[in-house]
């Protein structure tokens, strides 16, 4: 087949490897301060010879959010994954969106691997391999995580003995190693000729606690641009983008600059509400489920002018968007938000009350994501864009463009 298709988008299938990165939290600062201090030649190349530009994410700007629109090729309100926890309206129960059940539509690598590519699905995060990699290796390609890389098996993950085709153990979740082995382990398949058609996603850590121009960051963006030089030189057109930016939310004195909504809302209009943080997660030392963007539940609607107008009046707070603004304004699914939609401004994230966010995890500060001011990325291509992609590349591109680039080139 030279074409697949997914969600009613029709792709492209070079006869070339595609390798597609999405490097978790990376700002483009970060890029542009690495490829300056020498740390990333084989990315500048990249940017040199192919193209580099900047897209939009989807909203909330969240790592499931994101990951699950760049597999599917659509916006939240057509994937339905609309943060990492929603209140089910049905149960009135805080759900985690953990599983493929919670997704309404298919992905383009099941897509890809119907039609004969052989696909691999590798993320940091077990969470991701979870929401995003089912049908993957039932139709002969390979999915895993390097948080569990240790658990993969043939029957569940298409692989065995993992750790012994990339050579390496499992790293530490809390490191920068679990990102640098997602990159490490797409190079070795595609140089054994294992994947011709790969999704890399990294997670975030080091970017929460680093900030461009770290030692320890620019070190970390100098591996993973040995292994992106691995995947070119294995022939795979490379096509990096981000899930979301990443900013600092802190004050002169370096403590996280915090409103809590759920507080500040009962206190105003009692206890009849419910806040709800979507960036919630396994992984609390990354952000200490604070990020830039909440749900506000209400029991009595009539109060959603009300509310929208006090914490819009909150220093801070810089959107605050009922349902159906948020559903047109942020392609959200109706189903999986709240009454309002709240987003911060830059150096401000969002919570609940204090007692139900553990700051002690933050350590030297908090850097993190979720709203308005994370949701430019960067998209760095390796080959130069066709006349028509160039003309997309002007308009509105997303992040979930990506693989329609990496395939179009």
């Amino acid at each position: 087949m030279s074409t697949f298709k997914a969600n009613a988008r029709v792709y492209p299938l070079p006869p070339n490897p595609v390798a597609v990165i999405c490097l978790d939290g990376c700002a483009d600062e970060y890029l542009s301060t690495a490829i300056a201090r020498g740390k990333m030649p084989r990315l500048a190349s990249m940017a040199r010879d192919g193209w580099r530009g900047m897209v939009r994410g989807a909203l909330p700007s969240f790592t499931n959010v994101n990951n699950s629109s760049i597999v599917t090729g659509v916006p939240p309100r057509v994937h339905g994954i609309c943060g990492n926890f929603f209140l089910n309206p049905e149960t009135g129960e805080e759900v985690m969106m953990n599983g493929p059940e919670f997704r309404r539509c298919g992905t383009l690598l099941t897509a890809a691997a119907d039609a004969g590519r052989k696909v691999a699905f590798i993320t940091a995060k077990e969470k991701l391999r979870t929401v995003l990699g089912d049908g993957v290796v039932e139709r002969g390609g390979i999915v895993f995580s390097s948080e569990k890389v240790d658990e993969a098996k043939k029957e569940t993950h298409g692989i065995e003995n993992a750790m012994e085709i990339i050579g390496k153990p499992r790293p530490e979740i809390y490191s920068g190693d679990a990102s640098i082995y997602v990159l490490e382990a797409g190079a070795a398949l595609a140089e054994q000729g294992v994947a011709d058609f790969l999704y890399l996603s990294t997670t975030d850590f080091m970017q929460h606690k680093f900030g461009p121009e770290a030692p320890e960051i620019l070190d970390f963006h100098a591996k993973i641009d040995a292994a992106i030089g691995r995947l070119l030189d294995a022939g795979c057109t490379v096509a990096l983008t981000a899930d979301h930016g990443m900013n600092a939310k802190n004050d002169a004195a370096g403590d996280p600059k915090v409103i809590f909504v759920e507080s500040l809302l009962r206190e105003k209009f009692g206890n009849a509400l419910r806040v709800i943080c979507p960036i919630t997660d396994p992984y609390v030392v990354h952000h200490g489920a604070l990020g830039s963007l909440v749900m506000v539940h209400l029991d009595d609607p009539a109060l959603s002018s009300a509310v929208a107008d006090f914490l819009f009046s909150q220093k801070g707070i810089t959107e605050v968007l009922t349902r159906e603004q948020a559903v047109d304004k942020l392609e959200l699914a109706p189903d999986r938000i709240g009454d309002l939609v709240v987003l911060s401004g830059r150096d401000v994230v969002v919570g609940k009350s204090p007692e139900h966010h553990d700051l002690s995890v933050l350590k030297g500060g908090l850097r993190s994501h979720g709203g308005r001011y994370e949701e430019m990325v960067p998209l760095v291509i390796s080959k130069p864009l066709t006349p028509d992609l160039k003309r997309v590349a002007e308009g509105d591109p997303r992040n979930f463009d990506v693989f329609f680039f990496a395939c179009s080139v």
